[in-house]
């Protein structure tokens, strides 16, 4: 038993620096919008759509990488992850053209993300420990990427301020290829064991997508998606045109990122102990509630500090409780892959909400119309939660997940 806890000690805390590492780097990116726009002379809409396409391709990738991790092992595809990002952070630093900040930004960047990120650790996570526990770690492995967000968006900022934006992403990629030596931590667990033949891959696929409350969490996590980036992109610029100082923008995602350690914890706690997708559809009505106050009340530095403290807390918490769903439904042989099929409409709705930010910003003059669906889509994920029966597939009722 001690030996067993001690190699899952050693899986989660090399999984949680690898999720720190990515997802702190990745959050940073909208610090770089208006540096760039402005030495190039680009509206927002070009930055906005080098960061969608990274999040489209992370999306389109993550179900292929998940994958492959199933079948061939995590460690694989976070090296070959950690390499193609460190590459897109180099080529983004010396992007000079829209067509070349989305080929770094967009593409390699985004291929690499769909290694190193949320669909690939926590299958590895969610295979090392017993479904009682399963819940709780996810949450403690995703919380880790919130302490990234809270500790990189700083020392993104001084960077960039320091030596300026290109050299500052130069900089960046040294800190991510860190990725790829952490990735001797992640000691696959072995594929639990089964009676009868193993479910193939087609198997695993038509059994999840012939069923509802598969779809109905995939539609679901389209929300989360594209609320989290049209934020993390956005709102640095949207407080600067209210002219607040550009750190309050650094400093409320900050708070974001500081926050939703909490809040990822806290939801991967509660998930352990009630209804995930009930959990699920309170925090997106939460969510909805709390743009509506950040919209109505006077903008100021403490109330954007209250807007990210707020959202801090309903941040990635949506992960531990749509992937913990998604195990308890499916069981985890297949975890990576279909968490992936899942995060790629994430990732539709993040190509939506950071594009059409950019876009209807250069063509209104402003961002209140996508603030009013971000509300409307809170409405909407939280109907499309409500209903999910968190019930195993008969194929593993008595058996154990």
């Amino acid at each position: 038993m001690t030996t067993v806890w001690r190699s899952t000690t050693w899986l989660l805390l090399g999984a949680s620096l690898i999720l720190a590492l990515s997802l702190g780097t990745r959050h940073g990116f909208g610090l770089f919008l208006p540096p760039m726009s402005a030495e190039f002379g680009w509206g927002r809409e070009v930055f906005a759509f080098a960061i969608a396409l990274q999040n489209l391709i992370w999306g389109l990738a993550q179900p292929i990488t998940g994958a492959l991790a199933d079948r061939f092992g995590a460690r694989k595809a976070i090296v070959i992850g950690g390499v193609l990002y460190v590459l897109g952070l180099v080529c983004m630093g010396m992007a000079d053209s829209p067509l070349s900040l989305s080929l770094s930004a967009g593409l390699l960047i985004g291929i690499g993300l769909s290694g190193t990120s949320f669909s690939v650790i926590l299958g590895v996570v969610g295979r090392a420990v017993p479904p009682e526990k399963r819940s709780m770690a996810m949450g403690i492995a995703a919380a880790a990427g919130s302490f990234g967000q809270f500790a990189m968006l700083p020392g993104t900022l001084g960077l960039i301020s320091w030596l300026g934006w290109s050299a500052a992403l130069l900089a960046l990629g040294l800190l991510v290829a860190l990725m790829i030596p952490l990735a001797v931590m992640i000691k696959e667990a072995p594929p639990p064991v089964t009676n009868g033949p193993q479910q193939t891959l087609v198997e695993a696929l038509r059994e999840a997508t012939s069923h509802s409350g598969f779809w109905l969490l995939a539609l679901g996590f389209f929300v989360c998606g594209f609320q989290v980036v049209f934020v993390a992109v956005h709102l640095p610029a949207y407080l600067v045109d209210h002219h607040l100082p550009a750190l309050t923008g650094t400093t409320v995602l900050a708070l974001v990122g500081l926050f939703n350690i909490f809040g990822t914890y806290i939801a991967g706690w509660l998930g352990g102990r009630m209804s995930k997708p009930r959990l699920l559809s309170i925090l997106y009505l939460l969510r909805g509630v709390v743009i509506t106050l950040f919209l109505l009340a006077p903008l100021t530095q403490w109330s954007a500090y209250l807007f990210g403290i707020a959202m801090g807390l309903l941040w990635l918490s949506t992960v531990p409780l749509t992937n913990g769903t998604v195990a308890t439904l499916f069981g985890v042989r297949n975890l990576s892959m279909l968490g992936g099929i899942v995060f790629l409409f994430h990732q539709l709705g993040s190509f939506l909400g950071g594009w059409l930010g950019g876009y209807l910003y250069d063509t209104t003059g402003s961002y209140d119309l996508v603030w009013q669906i971000s509300i409307g889509l809170s409405v909407m994920a939280a109907a499309l939660n409500w209903p999910v029966r968190e019930v195993p597939v008969a194929r593993l009722q008595g058996a154990p997940a």
